[in-house]
């Protein structure tokens, strides 16, 4: 029976991907990351970016000039179309853009679902037989990384998952905030009789341990099932309504036990949430980046940066990385392209953007050399998507010498922001001295972060607002301040423009 459902899983799959050819989609880019990674984001910029590259070159503009096909002039138009498949919400690209360049400036809302956007790029292609005028369809499918980080249960049973899950809330790093649900569910017995009451108290208690975990303080990143956390249309069913138990491995549970119950439902939501996920979009994908808020895993310390290596090796995992061909490409996608980038760049000095990139190559080193080795490309970039700061030098004290000077960077704080007893209001700009990373990105594991000058407020998790827009001649904004989205671009899109 098992050997007949993958068969028609992988059918399934295969049919999806040739649907997916035939009605012109050219490549598919996965675009996704952990909680507060900056997907929207990185959507909304990107797609902006290219929708208005030739209005900012003929304003004098060059937004991408890592990008090839821009920087030679040979990107003609870029044009949003008609949403690919009609099931799947569409990426609400203009309410994000509004949002970011509105008069009020906001950051949009964070990936809840999954969504699409399709983009038509219009280029002169200079290599190959097909030299001249030429098209790339695009379609961009967005996605919670936590959903993400659910395939690897595709492979576990329940008892293996409920062992696991209890010796990963006993680590330091966890243990405070799963105390209550720890002690709920090792005093229950798996073989007492099921109760919805009983199934629903555990579940309520996990799902808090979850949050707890995940929350900006601890900054933890392997925390499966992803829905309990987003859970969407699917909140109070019976498929998220579970939790690990203290069962032995290989064990039978008998018909009407909690552990019986359990079980059935934690099968109910891989075969009702998490196969349908990898089925119908995760298995389709072409190219793929994920997007890493290193910087809350490092001033979080030492266990949210192993718990993010961690996370990071398993998303790998996940993946069907591997060297694409002809027939692969129609029947069954390989993701030959990964990019692994670490957002919020802006919030450091250009100094520390190196340090940055070693630190995040460091993390994935393992599941690098996992993708590389099956043939699929691997790169590691530091990024800000949208650029909400400036670089300044600021004169510490009244010392005029050389060491007085610090490197700042300058932005508006949120509204609300408050750091060392100052709320900021929303206006007025702020110099901050972010600290540098250190040079030895091992170190990282021994808890040396990101060091704020000495005597300096620490500014780390202060959040700033969006850059005000600049206007282009049609009244329009053009593409919002980036740092390295072009570098991005290129190594997705740049072999596929040539």
């Amino acid at each position: 029976m098992s050997i007949l459902s993958d068969l028609l899983f992988e059918t399934r799959i295969a049919a999806s991907s040739l649907a997916d050819y035939v009605t012109g989609a050219g490549l598919r880019l996965g675009v996704t990351g952990l909680s507060r990674a900056g997907k929207t984001v990185f959507i909304t910029a990107l797609v902006q970016n290219l929708l208005r590259a030739s209005t900012a070159a003929m304003d004098g503009e060059r937004v991408l000039p890592v990008f090839r096909v821009h920087a030679e002039g040979r990107l003609m138009r870029a044009k949003l179309q008609p949403q690919p498949d009609d099931h799947v919400p569409r990426f609400a690209y203009e309410d994000h853009l509004a949002a970011l360049t509105g008069d009020e400036r906001h950051w949009p809302e964070s990936t809840r679902r999954i969504s699409e956007l399709r983009l038509t790029l219009e280029f002169e292609r200079r290599k190959g037989l097909r030299q001249g005028p030429s098209e790339l369809t695009i379609d961009i499918v967005d996605y919670p990384g936590e959903w993400l980080l659910d395939l690897p249960l595709l492979t576990k049973g329940y008892a293996q998952w409920s062992r696991e899950t209890l010796e990963a809330s006993a680590a330091a790093a966890r243990a405070p905030f799963a105390a209550d649900w720890r002690g709920a569910t090792l005093a229950v017995a798996a073989d007492a009789p099921e109760s919805e009451a009983e199934a629903k108290r555990l579940a309520d208690l996990f799902t808090t341990y979850l949050r707890s975990a995940r929350a900006e303080t601890y900054a933890l990143s392997t925390l499966p099932p992803g829905r309990f956390l987003m859970p969407g249309e699917l909140e109070g069913s019976p498929a998220l309504t579970f939790a690990p138990l203290h069962v032995e491995e290989g064990a039978a549970f008998a018909p009407g036990s909690l552990a019986a119950m359990m079980e059935r439902r934690y099968e109910a939501y891989k075969a009702h949430v998490v196969k349908p996920f990898f089925r119908d979009h995760f298995a389709r994908l072409d190219r793929q980046i994920v997007l890493v808020d290193a910087l809350s895993a490092l001033n979080s310390g030492p266990a949210a940066v192993r718990d993010l290596e961690t996370a990071l090796s398993e998303i790998l995992v996940a993946f069907r990385a591997g060297r694409s061909g002809f027939l692969s490409t129609i029947f069954r996608p390989k993701i030959d392209r990964i990019l692994f980038a670490a957002t919020k760049a802006d919030h450091l000095h250009h100094t520390s953007h190196d340090r940055l990139e070693n630190i995040l190559r460091l993390l994935t080193a393992r599941a690098i050399a996992r993708a590389e080795d099956v043939g699929a490309h691997v790169d590691v970039v530091a990024i800000a998507a949208v650029r909400a700061t400036r670089e300044a030098k600021v004169k510490q004290g009244r010392m005029l010498g050389e060491k007085s000077e610090l490197d700042a960077i300058v932005g508006v704080p949120l509204p609300g922001e408050r750091i060392d007893g100052e709320t900021f209001d929303g206006k007025g700009e702020v110099a901050i001295f972010p600290g540098e990373l250190p040079a030895d990105p091992k170190a990282v594991f021994r808890g040396d972060g990101l060091g704020v000058p000495e005597g300096a407020a620490d500014y780390r998790f202060v959040r700033f607002r969006p850059p005000v827009p600049r206007l282009a001649k049609d009244g329009e904004p053009l593409p919002l301040p980036s740092i390295r989205l072009d570098r991005a671009l290129e190594f997705l899109l740049g072999d596929r423009l040539q």
